[in-house]
């Protein structure tokens, strides 16, 4: 056990943000946003759009064997971030889909998914995110956005966006982080912005400061009103 004193802790150090978008929004580009050193693990071959930025490296994920380069990489990980601010996974919708389509490929009929392989999803990434969230370093995560339906006690149902990862080891990702956020297009001006505070149509939060909504610019500048 570790103790340590209120009044030490540092609200911004080591923070842990997921970014949620419809493909295609911005969610990568976000990057360039990020203050220091910043390594990617480009799950979903995105990170051409970050092409010519001086202070980003990235490692790329062989998607045809994503749970063994996952496995690899975090093996890695301690290493690999040594001289890095922050880390970014991008993204955890798409490694979903390959690792479920790489099971498929061990079924019986070698494309449908068996029972075993949701139960073992759920304890396997939530393994892998308790690895990568416990090293020392800001970390931002990217996902796909979906519609998910919630029932509230009273049994009202009603859809909410969130992040697009399997609803088994949702919660437990979302709560792990200090910010989730979701990226908008404003269709007017065409600039993008950050839904920090969430809603029954909409999950973020943010606990790092006061802002409701910021400019995606703005997204990582912790500590403004």
């Amino acid at each position: 056990m570790k103790t340590i004193e209120a009044k030490d802790l540092q609200r911004t150090r080591n923070w842990r943000v997921i970014l949620y978008a419809k493909p295609g929004t911005g969610k990568t580009t976000c990057v360039k946003y990020l203050p220091g050193k910043t390594r990617i693990f480009d799950l979903d071959n995105s990170s051409k759009v970050l092409a010519g930025i001086s202070n980003v490296t990235v490692d790329e994920m062989d998607r045809t064997h994503p749970e063994e380069d996952m496995k690899q990489y975090l093996e890695q990980a301690s290493e690999l971030i040594v001289g890095y601010d922050n880390l970014v996974i991008d993204n955890v919708s798409s490694f979903e889909k390959d690792w479920f389509v790489e099971k498929g490929k061990g079924s019986h009929n070698g494309i449908s998914n068996e029972l075993q392989d949701y139960s073992q999803w759920t304890n396997y990434f939530s393994r892998v995110m308790t690895a990568i969230y416990a090293l020392p370093v800001n970390v931002l995560t990217t996902a796909w956005e979906t519609q998910r339906q919630i029932t509230t006690e009273n049994g009202q149902q009603f859809n909410q966006y969130a992040p697009e990862i399997r609803q088994s080891v949702m919660d437990g990702m979302l709560g792990l982080c200090d910010v989730v956020g979701r990226l908008i297009i404003n269709p007017k001006t065409n600039g993008r912005g950050v839904m920090l505070q969430g809603n029954d149509s909409i999950y973020a939060k943010n606990r790092l400061d006061n802002r409701t909504m910021c400019a995606a610019k703005d997204l990582f500048r912790f500590g403004g009103e």
